[in-house]
């Protein structure tokens, strides 16, 4: 096994940190229409449809009150977590690191992977938990990074794919001219888990989690008429979207999986409505709601437990969704999240795979 006190750093990291473009997003005035209409879809993320139509899992449902107590030893496993310098990202690195796991952060600013580094190991004096630059809006640097990973380490026990960003009032792109939101929630983590499968493929029992969102019932569909938003920006629509396709990424992973024998436990999951920079860099009258109703929301720690039991639990099954059960999926204990129609059509499933193979580049068995 690598040592993980030598690594050094690659040249295609130094390049990538280097090429890391910062979106500077601009909040100019809208229209109050436009102001009121999207702080009432912050507010609509509280009010969810409770009878929201969903599959059911026929097994067991996670205890209500399982929480970081129950993490089984995660020691000798290897864990990425991408976009694990805050946030819900930060919080599942931090407890597989204290539960004894080889943890790999991936995200693009050096400096707060370093501090988040820190910050665990102020409670975790002995973490075994490193920095790696990776942007997920950019296919190029993810498959530098994959076959960095595919070189260096003997294998990848989960991938949590949970990087993602939430809303920009304007329409950004990324590298590859994609709209910001389905390329970094979405595509690039499509991509990531793509290049990772031989590695994960090494592992006796890998885990690959996705993070979706309760917006993914929120009135989510995928747009193949304008998927990248070209026509007419709709920045939650385009949120909505891109956790939609997270969603049916995670169940169409686990059941091609199962055809084809990639042995890979594939689970999605999202986390309620936490308080993390996600939710709260926003502007208008959604920021203020979001900002200044935070007792509605529930701790980042709190919003991570879906995803570690996915991550860890013995009882976790393949192509199940997790998340919080009370006040209509805000918040609350653990247990099967609804997953909602537009995530189970066969049709649409297929051919947002297809299309995202041929938009990323990139090939599953």
């Amino acid at each position: 096994m690598a040592n993980w006190t030598v690594f050094k750093t690659p040249t295609w990291r130094s390049r990538t940190v280097a090429a890391t473009r910062v979106a500077t997003l601009s909040f100019k005035a809208r229209p109050l229409y436009s102001r009121w209409r999207n702080g009432l879809a912050a507010l609509g993320l509280l009010v969810i449809s409770a009878s929201a139509a969903g599959d059911s899992i026929a097994q067991s449902s996670p205890k209500p009150d399982w929480s970081f107590t129950d993490i089984p030893s995660q020691k000798g496993r290897i864990f990425l977590v991408t976009g694990g310098t805050s946030g819900i990202g930060y919080e599942s690195a931090k407890a597989l690191a204290g539960a004894g796991a080889q943890v790999v952060i991936a995200a693009r600013d050096a400096r707060q992977g370093e501090e988040a580094i820190r910050n665990i190991r102020l409670q975790t004096p002995d973490a075994q938990v490193r920095f790696e630059a990776l942007d997920l809006a950019d296919l190029a640097s993810i498959r530098a990074f994959s076959e960095y990973l595919n070189a260096t380490l003997p294998r990848l026990d989960g991938l949590i794919n949970n990087a993602g960003i939430m809303e920009p009032p304007e329409r950004i792109t990324s590298a590859d001219g994609f709209e910001m939101q389905f390329a970094v929630n979405y595509l690039g983590h499509f991509a990531l888990t793509a290049e990772l499968l031989p590695l994960l493929q090494k592992a006796d029992s890998p885990r690959v989690v996705t993070l979706s969102s309760i917006a993914a019932a929120r009135g989510g569909a995928i747009h193949f008429e304008d998927m990248q938003f070209e026509r007419a920006y709709d920045s939650m629509a385009a949120y909505s979207q891109s956790k939609l396709a997270c969603l049916m990424f995670a169940r169409e992973l686990q059941r091609r999986s199962d055809v084809g024998g990639w042995g890979i436990q594939s689970i999605a999951s999202h986390p309620g409505v936490s308080r993390t920079n996600l939710l709260m860099n926003r502007g208008g009258v959604s920021g203020f709601v979001r900002r200044n109703l935070t007792f509605l929301f529930q701790p980042a720690d709190q919003g991570a437990l879906p995803t570690l039991y996915a991550a860890t639990a013995v009882d976790a099954q393949g192509g199940a969704y997790y998340g919080p059960t009370g006040m209509m999926e805000t918040r609350g204990p653990l247990g099967f999240a609804k997953v909602p129609p537009a995530a189970t059509d066969a049709d649409t499933t297929g051919r947002l795979w297809a299309l995202s193979e041929e938009l990323s580049g990139t090939q599953f068995p």
